[in-house]
């Protein structure tokens, strides 16, 4: 059986900064309680992911964004077939939009993190900036999913 949330944390880790979202799920996992939580990470979002969606109540990617304005962003997420939808990686809402398709179940909740990122060269570790956006980014994070589900989602 599923857990009722979902965070979804994908990159390279061997890419600097593009390992913030299996790094934040790093530090979930040492700082939240699991029981309802579960924690799911790839190198990159693809179909097969949209069955990760089922029985959810709430679902969060977590990603490194080039043009984040701010430190991070949280936006909630609607489906679309956009220049993802035919490659082999798929964006968050062209994800949503195949669950929708193929899907029995209504649609969850979905938000997208997206954590100001710079550096993505192969070899490289965090740049210091990222560094500092993923701590922000996790306490968000941290905090938000301490929170009853009902009050998460009407966020």
């Amino acid at each position: 059986m599923s857990k009722p949330i979902l965070v979804f944390g994908y990159g390279n880790p061997s890419r600097g900064d593009d390992a913030v979202g299996p790094l934040l799920l790093d530090y979930l996992a040492e700082h939240l309680d699991l029981s309802s939580i579960e924690l799911l990470s790839d190198f990159q979002l693809q179909i097969e992911h949209a069955l990760d969606l089922q029985d959810r109540e709430l679902v969060v990617f977590v990603d490194a964004a080039e043009n984040c304005p701010d430190s991070f962003t949280f936006t909630p997420l609607t489906p679309a077939q956009d220049h993802s939808y035919s490659s082999h990686a798929l964006s968050p809402a062209a994800l949503l939009s195949v669950y929708q398709s193929v899907g029995k179940q209504p649609l969850p909740p979905c938000y997208l993190l997206s954590i100001q990122a710079e550096t993505f060269e192969l070899g490289t570790g965090l740049s210091e900036r990222c560094a500092t956006n993923l701590q922000r980014a996790s306490l968000f994070l941290e905090k938000l999913l301490a929170q009853p589900l009902s009050t998460i989602v009407e966020h």
